[in-house]
């Protein structure tokens, strides 16, 4: 372990907290509404009138699991829409997760409508009554289409099989749980029992266009009109490390991207085929009213091409996306924690959170020094704001530790203690591979830290 001693700290000076109501807010309690919403639409169409025998419960739990599904699908779509407001709010890595729970619940809704729905043809007209439920009836085989869809992106949503794909394929296949969604919904016009109403079709349509539209104008509008206006260009491409590189893009009036550092883009690349499928990495240094600068490691087909970047290429950007900035802070002091290339958005917020000397740790475990990214320019910001510098080289742990393998390791929270004093009194922002951060996480709960004060964001999607 190499340690680079500052100034002694001064004694912490907590700062409150301001929690303000905003829109975003509202996010949850509507969609809470929207599926009560559902079940009641269900319950006036039909719904406990429905259950007077077997075969017609059967047939009434499928439209209410059907009209579940529908929703929620819809749900997902808005949380991951790119809303600007909303990112800023709620942080990219907890929509995804909530866009996950939403999008397997909404699965296994849709599973069961199939097979209720499947049951109650059976008992009711045998193997060609189920044929026309699936393929002849009014808009049905569009709709079977459709859940072969949804299903083959569930498919490759669940994490063994995500770690099996590359990025660039996966972004591909996910893109067509829209063309599912799209496929169901002339079936539930042209045959779903609660659509027929006024104020069902009100609701359904209400629902529909409006993720209909914060996916033209959040998805596609608004990242197009950004692109245009800033007109962002390549201005350099410089290798770090093998296998690493620092992209410089240059623009106009970038300022008004209003980007903090920690913040991460989509970026797409005018270089030539695959210039459509985006890449989200995480600004490297402070961003400056005409650059931007991004740090890249060569790990899929769209990170690799981006070392072939020549000056002058056109770029165009979604985001800025992300909240581990500097701005969710509680307290003065500072506990910076990275691993590997990881260190790319630590590294920008070194460089322009406001901290005084002494208030700042930095911690970075990477395998062997060879490895280490932008270390040069660290100590150069270190040496300047009195930041006291923590370098982890070695091997990773076999027990998933945050610490580097050894014959002396102590337990993660008491190394976390004794490296950096007065722990508790310190906002921790954390950033490596997801295995890494977890571990890292758990060892500054035990260590003192309350949950609001540790900052993580998962930057993949």
């Amino acid at each position: 372990m190499t340690v680079r001693p500052t100034l002694t700290p001064p004694p912490a000076r907590a700062r409150p907290a301001r929690r303000r109501f905003g829109l975003a807010d509202l996010l949850g309690p509507l969609a809470i509404f929207s599926v009560v919403a559902v079940v009641c639409l269900w319950l006036a169409n039909q719904g406990l009138s429905g259950l007077t025998s077997l075969e017609r419960s059967v047939g009434s739990f499928g439209l209410l699991t059907g009209l579940l599904a529908a929703d929620l699908m819809l749900l997902q779509v808005v949380l991951l829409a790119r809303i600007p407001w909303v990112e800023r709010a709620w942080g990219h890595d907890l929509l995804v997760r909530r866009h996950r729970l939403l999008g397997f619940a909404s699965f296994w809704f849709m599973i069961a409508h199939v097979a209720l729905y499947a049951v109650e043809r059976l008992g009711r007209g045998g193997a060609a009554s189920l044929w026309a439920v699936f393929v002849t009836d009014s808009w049905m085989l569009f709709a079977t289409v459709g859940t072969l869809l949804v299903i083959g992106v569930t498919i490759t949503s669940i994490r063994y099989a995500r770690r099996k794909l590359r990025y660039e394929s996966w972004h591909l296949l996910h893109l067509y749980a829209y063309l599912g969604i799209a496929f169901a919904l002339p079936h539930q016009l042209a045959d779903g029992a609660d659509f027929h109403e006024t104020y069902a079709q009100i609701y359904w349509w209400t629902l529909y266009l409006f993720s209909l539209g914060t996916i033209l104008v959040y998805r596609v509008g608004w990242p197009l009109w950004r692109s245009l206006y800033h007109r962002m260009r390549v201005e350099a491409v410089h290798p770090e490390i093998p296998g690493v590189i620092s992209v410089t893009v240059r623009g106009h009036r970038l300022d008004r991207l209003r980007t903090r550092s920690g913040q991460f883009f989509v970026w797409r690349f005018f270089d030539g085929p695959g210039w459509s499928r985006g890449n989200p990495y995480t600004i490297s240094a402070a961003p400056q009213e005409d650059r931007l600068r991004m740090t890249i490691q060569a790990a899929g087909d769209g990170s690799a091409r981006a070392s072939r970047l020549r000056p002058g290429t056109r770029v165009f950007i979604e985001g800025p996306y992300g909240t581990m900035t500097a701005e969710r802070r509680r307290h003065p002091r500072m506990l910076l924690m990275a691993a590997g290339v990881g260190v790319t958005p630590i590294r920008a917020l070194l460089e322009d959170s406001p901290y005084a000397p002494g208030e700042t740790t930095l911690i970075y475990r990477y395998t062997e020094h060879e490895h280490a990214v932008l270390t040069a320019e660290i100590d150069e910001i270190a040496a300047r704001r009195g930041v006291r510098v923590c370098y982890l080289p070695g091997p990773r742990q076999a027990d998933g530790s945050w610490q580097a393998a050894g014959p002396h390791r102590s337990d993660d929270a008491e190394a976390l203690a004794d490296l950096v004093p007065g722990l508790a009194h310190h906002d921790a922002f954390v950033c490596g591979p997801p295995q890494w951060i977890n571990a890292a996480r758990k060892a500054l709960r035990r260590a003192g830290m309350a949950r609001d004060q540790v900052h993580t964001e998962d930057f993949a999607w």
